[in-house]
């Protein structure tokens, strides 16, 4: 049977609502059982009228009740004075009877029980909401927090995980490994330790996790590296040595941490020094990983996507022994990867998968996985019963330009410069070599802000990309300015996007592919994230001279000057076609190489 740790879930309203009832109840209890207070003398009074019934005689009050001249029965207390009113209640015929004086434990009781009831509700209640704040209860609180599932539940098994053929056949020496350990130990060969999935976000790391459990069908322990770190010190540590004794005691078994990085972080960096609690417990799996057996059948999987900050300790030989890569797949892949999600969608048979795959560069799993499912909903949008390509390619424009904003209307003249503005990007990329075919031309404003947009189709994954190809790509970014120049004889903000990766291309042109005949072949700015990109913060201090600065500063500027220049010589050329293209473009709002023949690739 799976372990699950199953913890109630109260709402703070049921408790309200009770509490409220009771109070109502109490209120109405009280106002029944209403004593009034008389005197002795009076008391006497009533008991010469024999107006009294039900008598309490305690050792030093008397209770009872009596009727009213109204008619009414109301209760009353008095104190005892006389000795001898039980002589007295004889001779009227009084029925009464003796109220026993509070015992020392009743009394106490009558204190603590009450203390004790709301100190239990109380505690009851904090450790209801710590449990929900992440605090997790003080007598848990070292108690690790993974999940544990076997093969039926994880659900996933490799027959769901596609366009990582080579991942793949790693991990399944894993699974093998698990279900037949003495075929590897025949030969004196060990399992490794610790398996790191490096990748991109989105690219399947921990769907490739599930998958191996599922093929394996052993305890499958699955934890977020950052569960492990609490704000009281040595609590993450404690966690580790639980959750590695429990992984123990279940073995063979897989131990998952998704987010390694949030554990394993290299220590000491910063301007602050590192954290105690986190040092500690990454110290403290850096002994369990030394101090298990491989033998025992325990596998250590972890994913991240940030590599290049994780501890050296954590990634020397003996601790993860292996890193298997799952990067973001080529066009085969995204084929696969599409095949394996649209088994669920109702499909048109005329669709293309591989031309999905086409339009598709550069999309991870997890992009695939969003562009089928609003694909389905673009379909159903609109009434069909099948999804066909159509749905395809506006889910596509959808993820990369943002939806439709029809409403937004533009004044004529500006919709006459976003028309020439795209027509000279759907013009220049058609007329260059190398570059991608384009697939549509709109000046529909989208959600993301754009105004208009030049889709481009690739039609195979590139690895290497030369130097001119990457000046043609200047110019056909460029080609958007020039053409409102061209036309207008002046230019606008519209082609502050473009400018920027303009901008981009050729400093990287210069700086890190050495492709400048001033600078030569060094490099002066190296990439320092792979997978997440060179958008975080750059502390590193520029290890080159004022003077080399300006030479790359001039070599940025004279690439960007001779693109611009390119494009307007190449839109000269093309200005019929140019004016053409526009005024249809007004007309329809959106082209297509059908609907402008101009953009059609050239054959060679």
């Amino acid at each position: 049977m799976p372990l699950r740790n199953k913890t109630h879930q109260w709402n703070l309203g049921y408790f309200f609502i009770a509490f409220m009832l009771l109070m109502i109840f109490q209120t109405w209890w009280a106002s029944t059982q209403a004593t009034r207070s008389i005197a002795y003398s009076e008391f006497l009074e009533l008991l010469d009228r024999r107006a009294i019934a039900d008598l309490v005689i305690g050792p030093d009050t008397i209770e009872g009740r009596y009727n009213t001249p109204e008619g009414r029965i109301e209760r009353f207390v008095t104190q005892r004075v006389e000795p001898e009113l039980a002589d007295r209640l004889v001779q009227h015929q009084i029925a009464f009877r003796h109220k026993p004086g509070n015992t020392l434990l009743a009394s106490l009781l009558s204190w603590l029980l009450p203390l004790l009831l709301i100190f239990a509700f109380w505690m009851f209640m904090f450790r209801n909401i710590a449990n929900r704040q992440g605090m997790g209860g003080l007598v848990n609180v070292g108690k690790t927090r993974a999940r544990v599932l076997v093969q039926r539940d994880t659900g996933v098994t490799f027959d769901d995980v596609a366009g990582i053929d080579e991942a793949k056949a790693e991990l399944q020496e894993i699974v093998s490994f698990l279900k037949d350990q003495p075929k590897y130990s025949r030969l004196g060969a060990r399992i490794p330790k610790g398996i790191l999935l490096v990748g991109p976000p989105g690219t399947g790391k921990t769907l490739v996790a599930k998958a191996v459990a599922g093929e394996a069908g052993v305890p499958f322990f699955s934890i977020s590296g950052s569960e492990f770190v609490e704000m009281f010190v040595g609590v993450g540590a404690a966690r580790v040595r639980d959750l590695f004794e429990q992984a123990r005691q279940a073995a063979p078994c897989i131990i998952f941490i998704d987010e390694l990085d949030a554990l394993g972080k290299m220590r000491g960096i910063g301007p602050l020094g590192g954290n105690d609690e986190k040092e500690q417990t990454l110290n403290q799996l850096l002994a369990e990983l030394d101090g298990f057996d491989p033998r025992e059948g325990v596998v250590l999987l972890a994913a991240t996507n940030r590599p290049e900050i994780l501890d050296p300790a954590l990634m020397r030989a003996g601790r993860f022994d292996r890193q298997v890569v799952i990067d973001r797949p080529d066009r085969n892949g995204r084929a696969a990867i599409l095949r394996v999600h649209l088994r669920r969608i109702e499909l048109d048979p005329a669709l293309d998968v591989e031309q999905i795959a086409a339009m598709t560069a550069g999309f991870s799993g997890a992009d695939l996985a969003n562009l089928v499912n609003e694909a389905a909903i673009v379909a159903t949008r609109r009434g069909a019963e099948r999804v066909g390509m159509d749905d395809f390619t506006a889910a596509i424009e959808r993820i990369l330009a943002g939806a439709e904003r029809k409403g937004r209307l533009l004044q004529p003249h500006e919709r006459e410069v976003v028309a020439f503005h795209e027509m000279g990007h759907a013009l220049a990329a058609t007329a260059l070599p190398g570059m991608d075919p384009v697939h549509k031309v709109s000046i529909v404003p989208r959600s993301i802000g754009a105004l208009g947009y030049t889709m481009q189709r690739p039609t195979e994954d590139r690895f290497l990309i030369s130097r001119q190809e990457l000046k043609d790509r200047l110019v056909v970014l460029l080609a958007g300015r020039a053409a409102e120049q061209l036309v207008f004889n002046e230019i606008s903000t519209g082609a502050a996007d473009d400018l920027a990766k303009v901008t981009d291309i050729a400093r990287q042109l210069v700086t890190r592919f050495g492709m400048s005949e001033a600078l030569g072949q060094a490099v002066f700015e190296r990439q320092h994230s792979r997978y997440l990109g060179d958008q975080v913060v750059n502390t590193t201090e520029k290890d080159y001279s004022e003077k080399t600065a300006e030479k790359i500063d001039q070599a940025v500027r004279e690439l960007i000057d001779e693109g611009y220049n390119r494009a307007m010589q190449l839109l000269r050329e093309r200005r019929d076609l140019l004016d053409q293209g526009a005024r249809l473009l007004l007309e329809q709002e959106t082209l297509t190489p059908e609907d402008f023949p101009a953009l059609q690739p050239r054959k060679s």
